[in-house]
């Protein structure tokens, strides 16, 4: 008997400290691993949402730089129109100044050309008084015959 005593004393025992353990130290156990268990999926759930920004962060920087080479490109475009229409500009004025030098010297050798007739004129016209003076052995008086000088250099 005495091992049959033994064991239900040790029945009893057990069966007391189970119930201690599962009144006192299991549900601050199974607290303390909930916890655990909420305080990982919290950080679980936290990690999702960190890739999900860092990939919604990653496109749209992706869209910013895409944004940002279109911007440059059509910066690059406005700037070669830009410099095309200063080429042609610069083409244009450098034309009208060529064609107001060409228009002036043509203008200055007119000048030079009638300059050029009328001393020739004028020496045309002594000439032929010279030589109407040797022909007729006399001298020829120019201001007495002004009309018909004037009337030969016309017609010169």
């Amino acid at each position: 008997m005495n091992l049959n005593a033994t064991l239900f004393a040790q029945f009893v025992v057990f069966f007391i400290l189970a119930g201690f353990t599962m009144k006192f130290v299991w549900p601050p156990l199974m607290k303390a691993l909930d916890e655990r268990i909420q305080r990982i999926s919290n950080g679980l759930a936290a990690a999702d949402r960190g890739k999900e920004e860092m990939q919604k962060a990653h496109e749209q920087v992706q869209k910013d730089l895409a944004a940002a080479r279109d911007e440059g490109q059509k910066r690059i475009i406005d700037a070669e129109k830009r410099a095309a229409m200063i080429l042609d500009d610069a083409k244009k004025a450098a034309a009208d100044e060529a064609a107001r030098i060409i228009a002036s010297a043509k203008a200055e050798a007119e000048q030079q050309v009638t300059r050029a007739r009328e001393e020739l004129r004028g020496q045309v016209a002594a000439l032929a008084v010279k030589g109407a003076e040797q022909i007729l052995k006399r001298e020829v008086n120019a201001a007495a015959h002004a009309d018909l000088l004037s009337q030969l250099s016309v017609e010169l």
